[in-house]
C-alpha cells in the first residue's frame, strides 16, 4: 500500500505526468482513436518536459548572475527561494505535505464541480509548495492528524480555484479567449501589475508594437534581443566582480570573463526559446484534450496552467518585465536599508524576478500597453520585496529565519494564515479552514447562476 501511495504521490507532484494523465482521461472520454490518445498524451507530456528543460537552463544561467551580482556589489541579506524553504519544511513535514497535496487536489475538483470557480489547477510543483507552507503553519496552529489533513486540504483546494479566478479577466485579454486559465501562486503580483496598467497605462501602445530602426530590425527577433540584453547585464556584473581582490575564477568556471558573459547570455536566450516552444506544443494538445475531462467530471472547467503559458502572447513584455521587476526589487532593497533594519533585507532573487516579473510585464501590457508593462512590473518588483519581508517574522518563529518564500501568493497566504494561527488555534482554526471552500459552493447553491454563460468566464 505504501508503494502504491508513493507511486500516486509522484504522479501528482510531477507536472508533466499529472497533465499527461488529465490529457489521457480527456481523450479517452471523448472516444478518440487509440492512436490519437497515444499521440495526444505523449505530446502533452513532451510539452511540459520541454518547458521544464528550458526552465532548468534559465535557472542555471540566473544562478550564475545572482551570485555574481551579490558578490560584485557586496550585498548581504535574504534571497527568497521557494525550493530552499520547501526542502527545509519537508524534513519534518513530508507526510502531512503529501497528504494535503493529494486531498487538496481532490478538493480543487470538488469546488470546481459544485461552485462557479471552474478551474483545475495543474501546476504541480506550486501545489506542492503551497501544501508545505500550509502544513507548517497549521501544525504550529495546533492541528495534527486528520484535523491537519482536512483543514490543510480545504485551504489548498480553495487557493487552487481562487487565484486562477482572480487572474481570469486579464487572461482573457492576454490570450484572446477563455479556453485556458492561469495557475501560478504569484497571482496577486500579476493582478496588481494589471491594475497599475489599467490605471496609468495606454493600452493602444503595446510592447509588441515597438518599432526598431532598419539597421536594428534584427532586435525584433526575441531570441536575439534577449541574448544581447543579457550579454550587457552579464558583462557589466562579471567585470565588476573580477575587479574585487578576493574574486575566485571558479565563480565563472575558470573562463575568461568576457567569453563567460557571451556563453551565459546565449544560454539564457536558448532557455527562453525552449520554454516558448514547449508552451506552444502544450497548448496545442492540452486544450482539446481537457475538453473531454471537463465534460465528464467538471462541466465548463478550464485547465489552469503555469506562468510561461502567457509568454508567447507578449514576448517583448517578457524581457521588459524581467528587467523592470528586478529594478523594482533593487529599489525595494534600498528602501529596506533606509528603514534601518526594522524589516529583513530582501535581496532581489533573479529567478523569481524573471519568471514572475516577466509574467507581470505581460499582465501589465494587456491592460496598459508598454507603459502598463513598465509600471506594473516595477510595482510587482516592490511587492515581492516587501511581502517576503513581512512574512519573515511568521516564518522566523517556525524555525526558518534564514529563508522565505518568493512569490506573492505564498507570502500573502503565509502572512494571513500564520497570524490567524497565532491568535486562534485548534478547532477554531480548523473551522475557518473548512469554511473557505464552502463559501463558493454555498453561494452557488443559494444564488444559482441565472444566465447560460459560465461564471468562470467572468473571473473574480
Amino acid at each position: 500500500m505504501g508503494d502504491f501511495l508513493n507511486f500516486i504521490q509522484q504522479i501528482l507532484s510531477t507536472p508533466s505526468l499529472l497533465v499527461g494523465a488529465i490529457a489521457l482521461i480527456g481523450l479517452i472520454s471523448q472516444g478518440k482513436a487509440i492512436e490519437d490518445v497515444i499521440k495526444g498524451t505523449i505530446k502533452t507530456i513532451l510539452g511540459f518536459i520541454v518547458i521544464g528543460s528550458g526552465a532548468g537552463i534559465l535557472v542555471g544561467a540566473l544562478n550564475y548572475f545572482g551570485e555574481l551580482f551579490n558578490f560584485a556589489f557586496g550585498v548581504q541579506g535574504v534571497v527568497p527561494n521557494n525550493e530552499a524553504i520547501v526542502s527545509l519544511a519537508l524534513n519534518d513535514y513530508a507526510s502531512s505535505t503529501a497528504l494535503i497535496m493529494a486531498f487538496g487536489m481532490f478538493a480543487n475538483i470538488i469546488i470546481a464541480r459544485f461552485s462557479r470557480l471552474k478551474y483545475i489547477f495543474l501546476t504541480g510543483h506550486h501545489t506542492l509548495y503551497m501544501a508545505a507552507l500550509i502544513a507548517v503553519v497549521l501544525t504550529v496552529g495546533g492541528l495534527k492528524g486528520w484535523q491537519l489533513i482536512l483543514s490543510g486540504s480545504c485551504v489548498l483546494g480553495f487557493t487552487m480555484v481562487f487565484f486562477p479566478a482572480l487572474a481570469q479577466k486579464t487572461m482573457e485579454k492576454i490570450t484572446g479567449d477563455d479556453s485556458i486559465a492561469f495557475a501560478h501562486f504569484g497571482t496577486l503580483g500579476y493582478v496588481f501589475s494589471a491594475w497599475l496598467g489599467s490605471k496609468f497605462g495606454n493600452k493602444s501602445k503595446s510592447t509588441e508594437d515597438i518599432k526598431f530602426p532598419k539597421r536594428l530590425s534584427f532586435m525584433r527577433d526575441t531570441s536575439v534581443a534577449i541574448a544581447l540584453t543579457m550579454f550587457l547585464f552579464f558583462m557589466i556584473v562579471t567585470f565588476i566582480a573580477t575587479t574585487h581582490a578576493d574574486f575566485d575564477p571558479a565563480m565563472i568556471g575558470g573562463n575568461n570573463w568576457f567569453l563567460f558573459s557571451i556563453i551565459q547570455a546565449l544560454t539564457f536566450a536558448g532557455g527562453v526559446y525552449i520554454v516558448l516552444a514547449g508552451v506552444r506544443l502544450l497548448i496545442a494538445e492540452i486544450v482539446p484534450a481537457f475538453k473531454g475531462f471537463s465534460e465528464k467530471i467538471v462541466p465548463d472547467a478550464k485547465p489552469a496552467l503555469d506562468c510561461p503559458i502567457v509568454f508567447p502572447f507578449a514576448e517583448n513584455a517578457v524581457l521588459l518585465g524581467f528587467l523592470v521587476s528586478f529594478a523594482g526589487g533593487l529599489a525595494g532593497l534600498s528602501i529596506l536599508v533606509l528603514m534601518g533594519g526594522s524589516l529583513a533585507l530582501i535581496l532581489p532573487g533573479v529567478i523569481p524576478h524573471f519568471f514572475c516579473g516577466a509574467t507581470a510585464g505581460v499582465f501589465g501590457n494587456a491592460t496598459g500597453g508598454r507603459r502598463g508593462a513598465i509600471l506594473g512590473a516595477f510595482g510587482h518588483g516592490l511587492l515581492i520585496t516587501f511581502l517576503p519581508a513581512f512574512l519573515m517574522p511568521v516564518l522566523g518563529s517556525l524555525g526558518f529565519a534564514n529563508t522565505t518564500f518568493s512569490d506573492a501568493d505564498f507570502t500573502a497566504v503565509g502572512i494571513v494564515l500564520g497570524n490567524i494561527a497565532r491568535v486562534m488555534q485548534g478547532y477554531g482554526l480548523m473551522a475557518i479552514c473548512i469554511a473557505l471552500p464552502m463559501i463558493p459552493i454555498l453561494y452557488n447553491i443559494f444564488y444559482p447562476q441565472k444566465s447560460n454563460t459560465p461564471a468562470a468566464n467572468k473571473g473574480c
